[in-house]
């Protein structure tokens, strides 16, 4: 691992205090940004996940089970207590802030990592900042999604790994488990670093409270759900959406079932998330510390991309992206766990002041040249291309409830995309019936003539309750054309 034993100390409570200050400065300014030009909900899965951590408590009938089945459920724990404010919950910042102060922390523990592995500041600063400053990054860490999250329980097992803490690195990994579903593939193997080292007992401890995640989530399923594996095979899965699309005649994505396509497609998408000169580097970096020994942090860094061409391959998650067929955009995110692993292959040529200079200048450069603009960055480009007409008939709609929507009327909806017109308008969760009131909303679908009791539905058009709308003395108030999808219909109930 690091070359002596008194360079591989870990980096003194002033130095981490530096990093983490300047990891503040950075993560804020990218969080006021992103917020003063309205960027925090762009990504319509940052608008879900804030409002399913909203929904937890804000609801008719606040319980457990509101935490979901797909999604991994730490992202919405974090994100719960900010939404206590009504302010922070309409602007998004109550899922961005646990997000950037997920960043800063991860920040501080990869750069200590890379410190102890490598035995040099200048090797840590450069593999930190190529990452840290990442703009795709910055925004996804300014915005209520989980790849901050992810990042932190990521740099935060390899810290503890190389500290040889079993405890703290279980932790981590169960963090991670609760967040991604890459975090699942980490358990295996940090259980075999210990054993290879012949620290059985560590690895004990260690897979006894990091396997705790997986086994909480899956009885979670089954109790709620009757299925244990419904966040995999469910109707909300990927897998399931991404079925609904080829039965609705979209072509097969070029990666299913072939290897190769994978990975050109995860290795174009990566290219286009951190710039040629970072991909290159980086790889090459990875290469020669696996050359020079550091074979555990390069094995574990490699795993989160591992995963991604795997289920690129086998698990009907495709990448979209604007220089390969369908030549648009979905899930470029899914390149940003390649990040720490290109940092560290930059840490590990970059040993020298000058080295680390000249290469994390190399990394960035793209960002400041040829890249240079938000129209460059392939995760915020994606969230402004595919939500455009989203926020459009949001908006409109959030507009029309809060000029004739008052306290206490009620108001029908599918919980998902709908549920930011309330938002927007400023109408409390607990005043619209949605799936997450099971049995009322269940007897509502079914019987809307005798249960239906709300003054207002907002829903799409040609759902079952729309189609019985009118003849239920409700008329259709407002429409929204939506793209490549049913209209938005609102419909109020009449006088009498």
């Amino acid at each position: 691992m690091p070359d002596s034993k008194s360079s591989a100390s870990s980096p003194s409570s002033k130095l981490a205090l530096v990093v983490a200050v300047l990891a503040v400065m950075v993560s804020t300014a990218a969080l006021y940004w992103v917020a003063a030009h309205g960027y925090t909900l762009y990504y319509g899965d940052a608008e879900a996940h804030l409002n399913i951590a909203r929904r937890i408590w804000d609801n008719r009938e606040p319980r457990y089970g509101e935490i979901g089945t797909v999604w991994l459920p730490l992202p919405h724990i974090l994100m719960l207590p900010f939404t206590w404010s009504d302010t922070l919950w309409r602007t998004g910042l109550a899922g961005a802030i646990p997000s950037a102060l997920c960043y800063i922390a991860a920040c501080v523990l990869f750069f200590a990592s890379l410190r102890r592995i490598f035995g040099s500041l200048f090797a840590a600063a450069a593999g930190t900042a190529v990452v840290a400053l990442n703009p795709n990054l910055l925004y996804l860490q300014s915005a209520p999604m989980t790849e901050a999250v992810f990042f932190m329980s990521l740099a935060g097992i390899l810290y503890a790994t190389v500290h040889e803490r079993p405890l703290l690195a279980a932790g981590f990994t169960l963090a991670g488990t609760l967040t991604r579903y890459e975090g699942w593939f980490l358990i295996p193997a940090v259980f075999l670093y210990f054993v290879m080292r012949k620290r059985y007992a560590h690895a004990l401890l260690y897979g006894t409270v990091a396997s705790a995640g997986p086994v909480y989530w899956l009885l979670h399923n089954w109790i709620l759900y009757g299925n244990a594996l419904d966040f995999y095979n469910g109707p909300w899965s990927p897998k399931a959406i991404y079925q609904r699309q080829l039965d609705g005649g979209m072509s097969p994505h070029p990666a299913d079932g072939n290897w190769l396509q994978a990975a050109h497609y995860y290795l174009e998408t990566a290219r286009l998330a951190v710039g040629e000169p970072l991909l290159v580097l980086g790889l090459l970096g990875a290469c020669w510390a696996l050359w020079r020994g550091r074979r555990w942090p390069v094995l574990l860094l490699a795993m989160p991309p591992a995963f991604y061409i795997w289920s690129l391959h086998a698990s009907g998650t495709p990448i979209f992206i604007p220089t390969l067929w369908p030549f648009s955009y979905y899930n470029s995110r899914y390149a940003i766990p390649m990040l720490p692993l290109l940092g560290l292959g930059v840490a590990a040529v970059c040993s020298t002041p000058r080295l680390a200079i000249a290469g994390a200048l190399l990394c960035m450069a793209p960002w400041f040249t040829t890249r240079f603009g938000r129209e460059n960055w392939i995760c915020w480009k994606e969230s402004q291309v595919n939500s455009e007409n989203r926020r459009d008939w949001t908006a409109k709609g959030a507009q029309y409830l809060r000029e004739h929507y008052r306290k206490g009327d009620g108001i029908w909806l599918n919980f998902g995309d709908l549920t930011a017109m309330l938002r927007q308008a400023g109408i409390p969760l607990q005043e619209a019936l949605h799936e997450g009131n099971e049995l009322p909303f269940n007897r509502t679908l079914a019987r809307p003539e005798l249960f239906l009791n709300e003054t207002w539905i907002v829903t799409f058009a040609e759902s079952p309750v729309a189609k019985a709308a009118s003849k239920l003395g409700y008329d259709r108030v407002a429409t929204y054309p939506v793209q490549y999808g049913k209209p938005v219909e609102i419909y109020k109930r009449r006088p009498d």
